[in-house]
């Protein structure tokens, strides 16, 4: 695990097995330990593996802090409360119904992920009713010995909430602050369906700014700072991604031309920047098909 300070951490989980894809978040204390955003049950080996390195065993969990309930960052929720079940979930209230009963998620998940769901995500069980404290944003809590804020962000999902310890001056964003795979690399907004609204994550944005963190923590990964230039860039190529999708949309042919078209762009987008196994490590995190189907979603949709 690499420190972030006293008594917070994160843990590469290796999702399929690469580096650098997704970050779990371990805050512990004398009380024990909390994990923000858990990630899918195919990773929960490297997690364990990652506690153990620290001293921590699964056991010493006490919370688990969803920032969303995406497979890449909850598909783990019910397996770990299976395991263990006085562990609470924190989850927000347009998501805690899709844990209790997951039919309805891992239906949608079917549908873009196909014959790949296990392999991706591994199991996904029901989370019991009674594990979860349900939020609404405007909380603060006590987690893993932190003392932590919580704000309603949604934008990327209409189910995603942020989390802020004011004494570290880290903010827990999931995916609220998009996808930026190394420090000083491309900000990617992950743009898949079926929430996208923009001017709701810009809203969360500022949210997330009057907060006044030091530090972003990001599920893609890991930190980053200064804040402020993180934030302005993400808003640029929200910008970025949103016109190329309504480009797109003004294109001949069928949808899957334009859906390549649009992946292609990102693609070109990221090479001008980056090596080629970087900006396929990007693909990885977050699918370009998919973020033009959120979008395309979003402008199909408005008047």
């Amino acid at each position: 695990m690499i420190t972030l300070a006293s008594g917070v951490s994160y843990t590469d989980v290796q999702f399929i097995g690469l580096p650098g894809i997704i970050a779990s978040v371990v805050l512990h204390g004398a009380g024990g330990a909390a994990i923000i955003d858990p990630g899918p049950t195919s990773t929960l080996p490297a997690l364990g593996a990652g506690l153990a390195r620290a001293g921590i065993a699964m056991r010493d969990v006490r919370a688990l802090l969803l920032t969303h309930i995406h497979l890449d960052h909850a598909g783990a929720t019910g397996t770990l409360v299976r395991e263990q079940p006085d562990l609470r979930v924190y989850v927000h209230e347009k998501g805690a119904p899709h844990l209790v009963d997951p039919t309805r998620l891992l239906a949608s998940a079917t549908r873009l992920y196909g014959d790949e769901m296990d392999r991706l995500w591994g199991d996904v069980l029901p989370v019991p009713a009674h594990t979860l404290s349900v939020l609404a944003g405007g909380e603060r809590i006590s987690a893993g010995g932190r003392d932590l804020d919580i704000a309603y962000t949604p934008g990327h999902a209409s189910h995603h909430v942020s989390y802020f310890s004011a004494d570290t001056g880290i903010a827990f964003v999931g995916d609220a602050a998009g996808v930026r795979l190394t420090p000083g690399g491309f900000n990617v907004p992950p743009t898949p369906p079926p929430d996208i609204d923009l001017e709701l994550w810009r809203a969360s944005l500022a949210r997330i700014a009057v907060w006044g963190p030091d530090t972003l923590f990001i599920t893609h990964f890991g930190p980053h700072r200064p804040v402020a230039a993180h934030l302005s860039e993400l808003t640029d190529h929200l910008e970025l991604t949103s016109r190329l999708a309504m480009e797109s949309l003004a294109r001949d042919g069928t949808d899957e031309d334009r859906e390549a078209w649009f992946a292609e762009e990102i693609r070109k987008e990221l090479r001008r920047r980056m090596s080629e196994p970087q900006a396929h490590a990007y693909e990885v995190a977050g699918r370009f098909d998919l973020n033009w189907r959120g979008l395309a979603r979003y402008w199909r949709k408005r008047p």
